[in-house]
């Protein structure tokens, strides 16, 4: 389905977006194999929607889960570590609401993107490729007082260490937000240095594919496990659980902190 450079009600101003004419908007848009799309103060399109039902709405920013996280934590002045960029609209929220952030993606694509679209904005975060999953993690890039991860655990195919990871990279409290396993579904089991975690298999279509994983599989973790090792890491107060349906199962929300 082909979507109209024109037209659109949810705008922002884009500053170097709106300065551009039709034709080097449509051009930018071309560069550059988009799956999501914002409307600038001209009601144009500045990117492009993807196939699936979700990237075919603008995005908006700041979105209410990273309002949330601000709510909380207040992040403005804050280095903030957000963990599977995408493209870019998680980003621009934070920079919007003052954080300081560095932001990752395993996938090259979407690194380029994410800083082609926060530099349109006039924000300048720092953005690197980084799949959280390889070791060991470059703490001195990815070193940070808050953690914006949303998305991303539900992809990965070690999350338990990854969770753990975490309380060596935040100094503060960390906003997650995943799909997760019910009890009965997490039938089968993996260790970490010697500990049994139980799991549900998801099937991933690798690095080639933009909105999948980046490898054959995934491990869904349950609720509870998520929750016992964010504690472990170190983020003891649990301030917030929302559970929800998502697109894929069962989601939630989760904000929590390290103890004063």
């Amino acid at each position: 389905m082909a979507f109209p450079l024109r037209g659109y009600q949810s705008r922002f101003t884009i500053p170097f977006v709106d300065l551009l004419s039709d034709e080097q908007l449509v051009e930018l848009n071309a560069i550059l194999d988009w799956n999501s799309f914002l409307v600038d103060g001209r009601g144009r399109r500045f990117g492009r929607a993807a196939s699936n039902r979700k990237g075919s709405r603008s995005q908006g920013f700041p979105n209410k889960r990273t309002r949330l996280m601000h709510e909380a934590f207040n992040i403005e002045g804050r280095s903030v570590l957000e963990v599977g960029c995408f493209e870019g609209a998680h980003t621009l929220g934070l920079c919007a609401l003052g954080a300081k952030v560095t932001a990752i993606d395993g996938r090259v694509e979407n690194v380029v993107k994410a800083i082609v679209r926060t530099a349109m904005f006039d924000f300048h975060p720092r953005i690197l490729v980084y799949n959280v999953e390889e070791r060991p993690l470059p703490a001195q890039f990815l070193s940070a007082e808050y953690c914006h991860h949303v998305g991303v655990l539900y992809h990965l195919k070690d999350p338990v260490s990854h969770l753990l990871e975490l309380g060596t990279l935040i100094e503060k409290g960390v906003l997650l937000d995943t799909h997760y396993a019910l009890d009965e579904e997490a039938v089968e089991r993996y260790q970490v240095a010697g500990e049994s975690f139980p799991f549900r298999v998801y099937g991933e279509f690798g690095y080639a594919e933009v909105l999948s994983g980046m490898y054959d599989h995934a491990k869904w973790l349950t609720l509870p496990t998520i929750l016992e090792l964010l504690r472990r890491a170190g983020f003891e107060r649990i301030h917030r659980v929302d559970p929800r349906v998502g697109t894929q199962g069962p989601r939630v929300l989760i904000l929590a902190e390290r103890a004063a």
